[in-house]
C-alpha cells in the first residue's frame, strides 16, 4: 500500500458535508524538501517515529555524533508531521469556507 492510500492517511469529513470523504487529507507542500523516506511518511508514522526519536535523546544513552543525526531526523520528523497538520488545517478552512458560502453568510 503506498503511504497516499494507507488507511491512516484517509481522513473524511465530518457528516452533513456533501464532499464528505471525497478528498483525503493530504500534507501541505513544504519549503524545504524531506528525504524520500521521510517523505513518504503518514502523519501517525512520521510522530511515531518522532516520539522514538525524543526518547532515545532524553536517555542520553548516544554518543553526541548519534545525538546530533537523532535531532536532525527529529527536526525533519517534526516538519512533516507539521506538512501534515497544515494540510488538514487547509482542509478544514475550505470545508467551513464553502459551509458559508452555502449558508449565505460570511464572518
Amino acid at each position: 500500500m503506498t503511504p497516499s492510500t494507507s488507511p491512516e492517511n484517509d481522513l473524511t469529513a465530518t457528516e452533513g458535508d456533501p464532499t464528505a470523504g471525497s478528498r483525503a487529507v493530504t500534507p501541505a507542500e513544504g519549503e524545504q524538501h524531506l528525504p524520500a523516506d521521510i517523505a513518504a511518511l503518514s502523519y501517525e508514522a512520521a510522530r511515531d517515529q518522532l516520539v522514538d526519536v525524543v526518547r532515545r535523546l532524553e536517555s542520553g544513552q548516544g554518543g553526541l555524533e548519534d545525538s546530533i543525526e537523532l535531532w536532525e531526523r527529529g527536526e525533519m520528523l517534526a516538519r512533516r508531521c507539521q506538512q501534515w497538520l497544515d494540510g488538514a488545517r487547509e482542509r478544514l478552512d475550505d470545508a467551513v469556507a464553502a459551509r458559508r458560502s452555502e449558508d449565505g453568510t460570511s464572518r
